[in-house]
C-alpha cells in the first residue's frame, strides 16, 4: 500500500506539477521520500488519493503554503480530519478553459442547443456563449478572435492553436443544466472557498480565469442537481427543451467512472435523442469512431459524437484540429 503512495506522489512530482506548481512538486516529492507520511497517506481510500485533492483539501483544513516540512507538520497534527475530509471530496477541476477545446465540436452543432453537463461541478463549462475566444499561435500573435453577441466577456479563453483552424462559431445556448455527486454553488462563501483550494499554487491567470467566470455563473445560474449520472440523467433530459438540440457533454468525468460503468454510460448517451462532446484520454474507452491510435495524439481527443474532431491539452491550453478539411484559415 505504501508502495503505491509513494510511487503515486513521485510521478506527480516528476511528471505533473513541475511548470504548474513548484509547492506542489515539492510536497509531492517530500512524500515520495516520507515513510510516515506515505502510512499516513495509505489510509485514504485509492480513489480518494489524487495528490492534487489531498493539497486541496489540506488546504481548505488550513495547511500553509511554503516549505514541505511546514506541511507535513499540519498534515501530522491534523491527520484523522485530512483522511475523513479526502473521503468526503473529489477532484472538481471545473476549468472553462476547457471550453477552448470544446467550441471545434460545438461550433459543428446548429442552434438553439440545450447544453447537459456531467459532472458540472459549479457549471462553470455551461457557459460558452459567455465567453470570448482568443486564438493564438505558439509565439502568441493572435490568429482569432470570438466574443459573445453583446461584447467581449470579462473572461476570455486563450489557447495556442496548431495548424489550420476550423470554423468556429458563438454557439446558441437556451438552456443549461448539470448533474454532479456535489455540486459547487458559486453564491456559496464555503463553497468558493474550494473552488480556490482546487486551484494549483502558483496559477494567477487560472485563479483569475475562474473568479470572472464563477461571477458571470453566479449572475445566471445553471440548474445543477445532485447525485449518481446513472440515477438523474433521463429526469434532466426529460426537462429540455424539445425544440432545441440537446448536448450532453463529459469534460473530464468519465475517468472517474469503472470501466464498465463507464461504457454502460456512453452506450445510454448514445442511445439518446442528442449529441455527445467529450475531451478524454485516447485509450480511455471504446466510445471513438473509428477506434483510436492512443500514440498519435499529445493530448487528449476531443470528439463530437464519438468521431474525434480534435488532439488537445485536458485544460484547453492549446489544441489542434483532427476534423478533416472544415478549415477557415492556414
Amino acid at each position: 500500500m505504501m508502495d503505491a503512495v509513494r510511487e503515486r506522489f513521485d510521478r506527480f512530482a516528476r511528471e505533473e506539477a513541475p511548470g504548474r506548481s513548484d509547492t506542489y512538486a515539492e510536497w509531492a516529492a517530500g512524500i515520495a521520500s516520507d515513510a510516515e507520511l506515505q502510512d499516513l497517506l495509505s489510509r485514504i481510500s485509492p480513489q480518494h488519493r489524487q495528490p492534487p485533492l489531498v493539497f486541496a483539501v489540506s488546504r481548505i483544513l488550513g495547511a500553509p503554503l511554503g516549505a514541505y516540512a511546514r506541511w507535513r507538520a499540519f498534515a501530522l497534527a491534523n491527520a484523522a480530519e485530512l483522511i475523513a475530509e479526502c473521503e468526503r471530496r473529489t477532484v472538481q477541476a471545473n476549468e472553462p478553459l476547457r471550453l477552448a477545446a470544446l467550441l471545434p465540436a460545438l461550433s459543428q452543432i446548429d442552434g438553439p442547443v440545450a447544453l447537459l453537463e456531467l459532472g458540472a461541478a459549479a457549471g462553470l463549462c455551461l457557459y460558452p456563449d459567455r465567453y470570448s475566444y482568443r486564438v493564438v499561435d505558439e509565439h502568441e500573435a493572435e490568429r482569432l478572435r470570438l466574443d459573445p453577441a453583446d461584447g467581449p466577456s470579462t473572461v476570455v479563453l486563450t489557447s495556442v492553436v496548431r495548424g489550420p483552424i476550423p470554423v468556429l462559431r458563438m454557439p446558441e445556448i437556451v438552456w443549461r443544466a448539470g448533474i454532479d455527486l456535489a455540486p459547487v454553488d458559486v453564491r456559496s462563501a464555503a463553497d468558493r472557498a474550494w473552488m480556490d483550494a482546487l486551484i494549483w499554487p502558483g496559477e494567477r491567470e487560472r485563479a483569475a480565469r475562474i473568479t470572472a467566470a464563477a461571477d458571470i455563473v453566479a449572475a445566471d445560474p445553471p440548474r445543477l442537481i445532485a447525485g449518481d449520472v446513472a440515477e438523474r440523467l433521463d429526469e434532466l433530459v426529460a426537462s429540455a427543451p424539445r425544440d432545441a438540440t440537446l448536448v450532453i457533454t463529459t469534460p473530464g468525468v468519465l475517468v472517474y467512472l469503472p470501466r464498465a460503468h463507464r461504457q454502460a454510460l456512453i452506450d445510454r448517451i448514445r442511445a439518446l435523442d442528442a449529441r455527445w462532446i467529450t475531451i478524454d484520454q485516447p485509450g480511455l474507452h471504446d466510445g471513438w469512431q473509428p477506434p483510436l491510435d492512443a500514440v498519435a495524439f499529445a493530448g487528449f481527443a476531443v470528439a463530437l459524437d464519438g468521431r474525434v474532431c480534435a488532439d488537445a491539452d485536458p485544460l484547453g491550453r492549446w489544441w489542434e484540429w483532427r476534423g478533416g478539411d472544415r478549415t477557415a484559415s492556414a
